[in-house]
């Protein structure tokens, strides 16, 4: 069953229930930093490395714990404590704030929430908190009753535990089992286990160290999953038969560096597609889903930047890929000559077309043309028959939601806009009616006619047009604080919708601005490429360019404005503070990837490998080198003034290993020449999300939140 079998993303995330405070955590402290009032230094050791002919040097590098992925150098481990004693003393005098911000965002939010039951099969599925809850339970019922039943409780798995994600949920398609993986340290290596909804009982099948989705194959038999190896890459993809306790048969194994294996289904559910690819470049095979061991079918042999996604219908394939245009085309092959693709609809300029979805009786397309999302109703018979759902806003974001069956008459859709929480429909089809399902509700109040939304274009200073999304109370005055966020990698495009947490800023009239820069595929695919390897640049100098644009028109000053990003977002905050520190009044930087250099030059990290389309490969290239050194923010620290910045780590993390941050913040307190505050927060117990359940993570946005309103110095 395709309900549930994706994986579930950081908001979903359990709970702490029990962890030292930050204090207690620095009680044996053999250095005996003092952090009551001067912040920990970390001790410059001397490393340095040569590669190219040039010499770097790292005095921070023994941050790094030399067992990695075990964590046991009682050096580093006192140093990242001392940190977070000193966090917890600098932020004592705000607490009266992080608390009165945690009780409003928190009255925002409905804490009995659902979602909206879905049908698949033979039931309606759907998940809810429970009032004071941290994390979800899943129900079910058959359809056309009220009987429901609890299939997963999220709150008892996770009892007792310091930390704990639901990675994925798969029911069988005969409705009996339910296959789910958790992560109990933050790492992302996942458990699966088996549950028999028929005796409530568990099976004593376990598959460890696994990071993908769940996929029933063989008459619900086999699950078919991909595992992760020792880097955290997940390069082979096996099938477990269930009730079998030898060792799982093997199905695909990618031997090329970089490239990550994934299993999925098609809409159909007849065909199991097991897709590979990095960054810039992917292949496809199918396996039929009555018998995963089969020979598995090549749809296209890989080729260096051509990427492709793959769906069946009957005996032909559809295919989603930028092989001619960037911008994407759908093409379509017969399924005994897969390699022959006839375009069915055309690569465009203005429309950036992102995803396909199948049904039985017409397909869907999504994209974005101007920047704003699109969903198209298309027919198999009839080319030239396009519905394009209408959306009344100017600043929005739409798509698909969960549609499990392949006979849908109607479709779900999700929808929401920086005044518009998020509103689940169902469009439906014959008609083209929009029927409201839910709009999610807050509980403390909203008036959406107390706010502005603004689009504007921004000039940067190459010419390119640089979009940005603000928010902000129309009493604000002009000329007040402003937030600026931005991520800007990967193609990502950051949307334009709804956050309760956003309003704690924008109703203390502190205006809210998202850059959408190169780096994201915001405008289309070129926008992506105009932000990678030897354009990356363009990403910060947009959301420089932008900063400075908005002190230029008047919406905040200089000095006023805070921004935050985190991941690759994280490493923008370390980029643009050391162009133009001037700007910001406040920065939060999240698991900031900051140490790129040092991360690409290190290919026994689990990202690396697969990174290097993205950033260039500094091992082989030394123009890559040169050109990521020139940009690094934690090897371009220097000697001058940087804006007050709070920064997160997580021990665990595997995407940014925790000892970036911790460098970096060593190495800023060494040479920053400023008394500007400056705090290291590492999660101890957690990792690339930071804490789990959904209250911890509030609690740390409440701290961000303060941490901004003190540094910009508003008035509560």
């Amino acid at each position: 069953m395709r309900f549930f079998s994706t994986m579930i993303l950081a908001a979903t995330l359990c709970t702490v229930t029990s962890q030292p405070t930050l204090a207690q955590q620095t009680e044996s402290d053999p250095l005996n930093y003092d952090t009551s009032i001067q912040p920990p230094r970390a001790e410059e050791r001397e490393h340095s490395y040569t590669r190219h002919g040039i010499t770097i040097s790292d005095p921070y590098h023994w941050l790094r714990d030399q067992s990695y992925p075990k964590i046991d150098d009682e050096d580093v481990l006192q140093y990242l404590r001392a940190e977070n004693s000193y966090f917890e003393t600098q932020m004592a005098g705000q607490q009266e704030l992080v608390e009165e911000l945690f009780t409003e965002m928190r009255a925002r939010i409905k804490e009995d929430d659902a979602t909206v039951p879905q049908r698949d099969g033979d039931y309606e599925y759907w998940s809810e908190f429970e009032t004071g809850g941290q994390y979800r339970k899943y129900y079910r019922r058959p359809v056309g009753s009220q009987d429901r039943e609890l299939i997963l409780d999220g709150p008892a798995l996770a009892d007792g535990l310091e930390y704990f994600s639901l990675g994925a949920l798969s029911v069988s398609e005969n409705g009996r089992y339910l296959a789910y993986s958790t992560d109990t340290t933050g790492g992302e290596f996942y458990t699966a286990f088996i549950k028999d909804l028929e005796s409530g009982e568990l099976l004593p099948d376990r598959i460890e160290n696994i990071n993908s989705s769940l996929i029933w194959t063989a008459d619900d038999a086999v699950i078919v999953y991909g595992r992760a190896n020792e880097q955290w890459r997940v390069d082979r993809i096996f099938a477990h038969r269930i009730g079998d306790s030898g060792e799982d048969m093997q199905i695909y194994h990618e031997e090329q560096l970089g490239f990550t294996a994934s299993p999925g289904l098609s809409s159909n559910r007849e065909w199991l597609i097991i897709s590979t690819g990095d960054n810039e470049t992917s292949e496809v095979r199918l396996l039929p889903a009555s018998d995963p061991l089969a020979e598995p079918l090549l749809v296209r042999a890989r080729e260096t930047g051509v990427e492709y996604d793959v769906d069946v219908r009957g005996d032909k394939l559809f295919i989603l890929t930028n092989d001619n245009h960037v911008n994407f085309r759908l093409a379509t092959a017969p399924m005994d000559r897969p390699a022959e693709w006839t375009t069915l609809i055309a690569g465009s300029d203005e429309f950036y077309l992102t995803d396909i979805d199948l049904f039985r009786d017409f397909y869907v397309t999504e994209g974005r043309l101007a920047g704003l999302d699109q969903v198209q109703i298309r027919y198999y018979d009839d080319p030239s028959r396009i519905e394009t759902i209408a959306f009344p806003e100017s600043a929005y974001s739409a798509g698909l939601g969960n549609n499990p069956e392949w006979a849908m008459d109607k479709l779900r859709l999700g929808y929401e806009s920086p005044i518009t929480p998020d509103t689940v429909f169902d469009y439906h089809v014959a008609s083209g009616e929009l029927e409201t399902l839910k709009v999610q509700e807050i509980p403390s109040g909203f008036d959406p006619s107390l706010y502005t939304v603004e689009r504007i274009n921004v000039r940067a200073r190459d010419g390119a047009m640089v979009p940005v999304s603000i928010l902000y109370r129309s009493d604000r005055e002009p000329g007040g604080p402003l937030h600026l966020y931005a991520y800007g990698a990967y193609g990502y495009a950051v949307p334009p919708g709804f956050s309760t947490t956003r309003l704690s800023l924008v109703d203390r009239g502190v205006a809210y601005a998202i850059a959408h820069i190169r780096g994201g595929d915001d405008l289309g695919r070129n926008w992506y490429l105009q932000g990678k390897l030897d354009a990356r640049t363009n990403t910060f100098n947009d959301f420089v360019d932008v900063g400075r644009a908005l002190v230029e028109r008047g919406l905040t000053g200089e000095g006023r404005i805070s921004a935050s990003g985190g991941s690759a977002g994280g490493e923008l905050m370390g980029a643009v503070i050391n162009q133009a520190p001037e700007l910001f009044g406040a920065v939060v930087a999240h698991v900031p990837f900051v140490d790129v250099l040092g991360t690409m030059l290190d290919d026994t990290l689990p990202l690396t490998p697969g990174e290097w389309p993205e950033w260039g490969n500094p091992i082989e290239s030394k123009a890559a080198f040169t050109h990521i050194l020139s940009y690094s923010p934690y090897d371009q620290v220097v000697a001058q003034e940087y804006p007050p910045m709070l920064v997160t780590a997580g021990l665990n993390d595997p995407r940014v290993t925790y000892w970036e941050p911790a460098k970096w913040v060593a190495k800023l307190r060494e040479l920053k020449t400023d008394d500007n505050i400056l705090l290291l927060k590492t999660n101890m117990g957690a990792g690339h999300g930071g804490r789990s359940g959904r209250f911890e993570g509030l609690r740390e946005t409440a701290e961000e939140v303060a941490f901004i309103l003190w540094q910009l110095g508003v008035e509560n």
